[in-house]
């Protein structure tokens, strides 16, 4: 087990001043706490622009890191594909995190956040009780297991696989329910012509 600090950099996004007014055409892609989903799906493509000029480099992601929603429930997080076609300004209450890709993968990193071990932990340090926050600090103890690289891949792998079979046979039972819903009103009407005759 290794703390999340000895694999990665960990920094807040970029608090803006006042209200963000998305532009047409020009300015930078944002990434935002409504764009990363509860479940850590891969955010975007599409993101609103906005006029953000001479910001920092270290409030961008380009691909290869992780961000992770510090306020709401749950405190997922989720692997920026890499490379991104340009540099995405990433804003608070999201938070960056850097790894050290030598020894973990964005995609794993993101993975361990998201098990309910490591939530656990995040929750046992949460403040405020409307909305739960996650202080950066606890975020830099968290623990995590960090097997070899190969078997990271693996589990990342793996864990996509199981999130496919999953949409698959939710999809599957939809289509169920709606083919037994056919047939049924199909026998309805048939038994209904019967009566009448």
């Amino acid at each position: 087990m290794m703390r999340l600090s000895e694999l990665s950099d960990i920094h807040s996004g970029y608090t803006a001043r006042g209200r963000l007014d998305p532009v047409p055409e020009g300015g930078v892609p944002a990434l935002q706490l409504r764009d990363v989903g509860t479940t850590g799906e891969t955010p975007g493509p599409d993101f609103q622009r906005y006029d953000l000029s001479k910001l920092s480099d270290r409030y961008f992601v380009r691909g290869g890191e992780v961000v992770f929603r510090s306020r709401g429930e749950p405190n997922a997080a989720a692997a920026i594909p890499d490379p991104l076609p340009e540099p995405v300004v990433v804003i608070v209450p999201l938070v960056i995190v850097r790894p050290d890709r030598s020894r973990i993968l964005p995609e794993y990193l993101a993975w361990a956040i998201n098990q309910p071990d490591a939530q656990r932990q995040l929750g046992a340090e949460a403040q405020g009780t409307s909305l739960r926050m996650i202080p950066k600090a606890v975020l830099e103890n968290l623990e995590i297991a960090v097997p070899e690289l190969p078997t990271q891949k693996s589990i990342v792998e793996l864990n996509a696989l199981a999130r496919q079979e999953g949409q698959l046979l939710r999809l599957l039972a939809a289509r169920r329910e709606n083919l037994l819903s056919a047939i049924l009103g199909e026998v309805a009407k048939a038994a209904d012509q019967k009566e009448i005759a």
